[in-house]
């Protein structure tokens, strides 16, 4: 399968829903109420959809995708985490969905109890919950009412970083805006996380690249060769 993972083109890298990630404060670490750094290989699930909520975990490093599984076996990727994500927050007794790594990752796992008994924590997630909050209303806009190629397009473009958004400023150099990527999704993979099927994506990519708009030099590596252009292919703008 080919996996897709984030370039860098000089910056850091972003996660599915583009910007800076929310850090943990320095001062407020899962490790002071009892939490412990926790390593998961490349596909691992960290808990099921109906496990006893029990612990918030901290994305350290790596990748983790949340998803949902319909009745008929159909899958619904939710939200592609990132380092410096918190997760794992359920709205009951039982996860409402299902954390599997998308490559080796570092978990920092803390007990739910111990939320209760720091202020400073609940802050602290409270400011992180916030920013990944903007992120899934972006992705609820996208399935409601995007088109394949606008969906794709934004996509990609969540993946360079501090483009695309209200504040960007356009590229650094007019005559090279260009970007490479990496991706750490297989195309089922993000044809689950769009809404799509794994044919309209792969037709969308291969419209992309007729275009000119993006290169595929292999399997799991896409160069972007406009990415002004592919910007206003999402809808935003």
């Amino acid at each position: 399968m080919a996996y897709l993972e984030v370039g860098t083109r000089g910056q850091g890298a972003a996660g599915a829903h583009g910007g800076t990630p929310v850090p943990m404060a320095a001062t407020t670490s899962f490790s002071d109420f009892g939490g412990k750094a926790v390593h998961y290989d490349t596909h691992a699930v960290i808990y099921y959809e109906g496990d006893p909520a029990k612990r918030l975990y901290e994305l350290l490093s790596g990748s983790v995708m949340l998803y949902k599984l319909l009745p008929d076996g159909r899958r619904q990727v939710v939200e592609v985490l990132r380092p410096g994500d918190i997760f794992g927050l359920a709205n009951g007794d039982e996860n409402d969905c299902t954390a599997e790594t998308l490559m080796d990752a570092t978990v920092q796992e803390v007990d739910l109890r111990h939320v209760e008994q720091s202020n400073d924590l609940q802050r602290t997630l409270a400011r992180c919950l916030s920013s990944q909050m903007r992120g899934l209303h972006e992705h609820a806009v996208l399935l409601g009412r995007k088109s394949a190629v606008e969906r794709v397009a934004s996509f990609l473009m969540h993946l360079v970083p501090d483009r695309g958004g209200v504040s960007c400023i356009g590229p650094v150099d007019p005559d090279n805006d260009s970007f490479d990527l990496r991706l750490h999704m297989t195309r089922q993979e993000i044809a689950d996380y769009l809404g799509l099927t794994i044919e309209t994506v792969s037709r969308v990519i291969s419209d992309l690249k007729r275009r000119g708009v993006i290169r595929v030099d292999k399997a799991d590596r896409i160069h972007l060769n406009r990415v002004c252009s592919l910007c206003r292919m999402t809808g935003m703008h």
